[in-house]
């Protein structure tokens, strides 16, 4: 007995040091962490491939985006690198016979993007098709002998020779060019291309499973706003040829055939009103008629995944989890698949699944259906893939052992009651060091959108640095307000013709939900958020700024006047969200807008935008920092991020935005430096360049 309590002791105090030898997680790190970015189970089964996201090294790397490897496991195998380094590798697909994998890539010497292969058995991989243009997409016929692409065409040889001698004139959306699809021969590839009669802009292609047809998804132009509010689905022949329509109204998803061709299921929306797409249709691709599946149900449909003729598998967002089932076509049964809360669980049910983590993000099978692939994050990693297959969970890849040493903060949904009743949701992470007795500063982290939801799974990025956070003592919170998807469209729909209403009043409430548990200090709490998240940390510096000691606003909008003309999506602004048009309610516009009440703006905001923005035009965050510059002597700092767009996409400048976000939220809700306003506005780079 003594021996066994000896033993026990051992192996408690050992357990007490690894965990007292656990670092915080710095933000480079934060940045720098691998991910998933898509996988595919071969025809047979017996293969994975799948791409690995690996950001630049700040400090080290070149400037650039993320470099993308390729890697293929087959059954117990050690997973086989096939690409890496230097490279970015898209678009993975099986041939049918699962000997080739094929994917785009622009390699070393190529000028543009283009097809190649590899098989299976390993070798080098085989630039298939040499083209003078890049391209986008790609899908192989049921033989392998055909294939069908995406490409915006040839580029004008002439441009970059004028551009030298001064004519560099643009014309505002007219010169966009229209996606267009191409034929090639796989089992003679210097066959001449043969460009497909389809005079609309092509989004997305697909062969049918058993002939030469095609599932394409085409908008009328090639303008963004187009893309969200009226593409449609079509069938036509390998010649272009029309031969069904599948006539929906709203926004569109994703599509895929059934196994045998006879179903098109497909992601659209309920209406044109309906924020995001997650409503089921399956549509007769003979006849054409289409029926709505699970109309009612009180989350939003992510991916589907056909497993046999008439059984299809849906991926789904439930409040902050995922859920997994299988839905019979004939007659609307729908079968647990798997529980994450239990992944043993395999039961009929007729209502909806039970929920769980992990998150799951994307689903695959092979032609069988038998062998079941997912993505998902946890709490505890960024995405990875895990196997589905016989209603088990096994997580397969492990791309970030930093990890293992990192202190991970309590992180849990919870739920709170708004002023008018609504039940709210949102993902609560304590500080790593949490003590039931002491209030701590909030850092609110605010999803865009609004049609978006935060899921309790891997949220750390370069705008939300969570778990850093954690470790230098903030609680955070990020919380589905209303107008979040994830709890059907209704919900979805509470924030239309509203802007700045009750789904802004909603954060306020959370605040004074966490203050009266105990946990946070009302006069400490700063908010931050990108696009409409950056609306919402707008309007909490300005209109709301009695509740906010610090913002940093991030893409977001401060006029919705001048929004709406100068944005590319006005017309799905109309549809989804203002339900007005400006000259409808200038006054009411007016009044949405955070420029509006700059003079109420007593709260320090940073603001921060990419100044090749076409989403939220820069001039938004111009406005925002110019009000309140010349009406109040409020602290204010706007940042402009060269050669980024809705979002950057680079690493240094991903850094550089999560450093600054910190840096401001700790200098107001941890106390300024004695005599200062303002945080400095420099942040020394260079030391870093001589430490390495």
């Amino acid at each position: 007995m003594k021996i066994f309590f000896q033993l026990f002791l051992l192996v408690f105090l050992t357990s007490i040091q690894a965990k007292d030898k656990l670092e915080p997680i710095t933000l480079q790190q934060t940045i720098e962490l691998n991910r998933i970015g898509s996988v595919r189970v071969s025809p047979d089964g017996m293969h994975l491939a799948f791409t690995k996201i690996v950001p630049r090294k700040t400090y080290q790397d070149a400037d650039g985006k993320p470099y993308i490897d390729l890697l293929i496991k087959s059954g117990e195998d050690a997973t086989r690198v096939f690409i890496t380094g230097e490279q970015r590798v898209g678009n993975i697909s099986w041939g049918p016979k699962s000997h080739y994998l094929y994917f785009l890539a622009q390699r070393k010497g190529d000028e543009y993007v283009a097809i190649y292969r590899i098989a299976i058995d390993g070798g080098e991989s085989q630039k298939i098709f040499k083209t003078d243009f890049d391209i986008s997409a790609f899908t192989i016929n049921h033989l392998g002998t055909a294939i069908t692409y995406l490409s915006k065409g040839k580029k004008d040889s002439h441009k970059e020779k004028l551009a030298k001698l001064g004519f560099k004139a643009k014309v505002y959306e007219e010169s966009k060019k229209t996606t267009h699809a191409y034929l090639a021969s796989l089992e003679d590839p210097k066959t001449p291309h043969i460009e497909l009669d389809i005079v609309q802009h092509v989004l997305a292609i697909q062969y049918h499973p058993e002939n030469s047809n095609l599932l394409i998804k085409v908008a009328p132009t090639p303008l963004v706003d187009d893309k969200y509010v009226a593409s449609q689905f079509r069938i036509v022949k390998q010649s272009g040829k029309l031969v069904k329509k599948f006539e929906t109204e709203g926004k569109l998803g994703s599509a895929s055939w059934s196994t045998n061709g006879q179903y098109v299921a497909m992601i659209g929306s309920t209406n044109k009103n309906d924020p995001a797409t997650g409503r089921l249709f399956i549509a007769n691709a003979n006849s054409g008629k289409i029926t709505k599946y699970l109309a009612d149900y009180p989350g939003h449909l992510k991916g589907v995944q056909w497993i046999s003729d008439y059984q299809l598998m849906l991926l789904s967002h439930r409040d902050t989890s995922s859920e997994i089932s299988v839905i019979n076509v004939d007659n609307q049964n729908i079968t647990v698949r798997l529980s994450a809360d239990n992944p043993d669980s395999a039961a009929t049910n007729q209502g909806h699944l039970n929920v769980g983590k992990p998150v799951f993000t994307a689903i695959h099978a092979d032609r069988s259906g038998k062998r079941v692939i997912g993505i998902a994050s946890s709490n505890l990693h960024p995405k990875e893939i895990f196997d589905l297959s016989d209603g088990k969970i096994s997580r397969i890849t492990k791309t970030n052992a930093l990890l293992e040493s990192i202190k991970m903060p309590r992180q849990e949904t919870i739920s709170y009651l708004a002023r008018d009743g609504i039940e709210l949701q949102g993902v609560l992470v304590y500080p790593t060091k949490y003590r039931k007795s002491k209030r701590y500063p909030l850092i609110m982290m605010i999803h865009g959108g609004p049609e978006s939801h935060i899921s309790d799974g891997w949220l750390d990025r370069y705008t939300y640095p969570i778990k850093y956070a954690a470790a230098k003592g903030f609680a955070v919170f990020l919380p589905n307000y209303r107008g979040s998807t994830g709890r059907g469209v209704e919900f979805s729909k509470m924030s239309q013709a509203d802007y700045a209403g009750k789904e802004f009043d909603d954060l306020v409430d959370a605040i004074a939900h966490l203050s009266r548990i105990g946990l946070v200090d009302k006069k400490r709490v700063g908010i931050t958020g990108a696009s409409y998240g950056g609306y919402a940390s707008a309007w909490a510096a300005t209109a709301l700024s009695e509740h906010f000691a610090a913002s940093v606003m991030f893409v977001g909008i401060s006029d919705q006047i001048s929004k709406f003309g100068t944005t590319d999506i006005p017309k799905e602004m109309y549809d989804v969200h203002a339900r007005y048009y400006p000259w409808e309610r200038w006054q009411w516009m007016l009044e949405r807008s955070p420029i509006y009440y700059t003079d109420k703006a007593k709260t320090p905001i940073l603001i921060m935008h990419g100044d090749s923005d076409t989403r939220v035009h820069p001039s938004q965050s111009m406005e925002l920092y110019r009000y309140i510059k010349t009406r109040t002597d409020t602290p204010v700092r706007l940042v402009f991020y060269p050669d980024e767009g809705h979002g950057n996409k680079h690493t240094a400048a991903k850094l550089d935005y999560s450093i600054r976000l910190m840096r401001w939220m700790e200098f107001y809700l941890k106390g300024k430096k004695k005599g200062n306003k303002i945080p400095p506005y420099e942040i020394n780079h260079a030391a870093m360049l001589s430490s390495e």
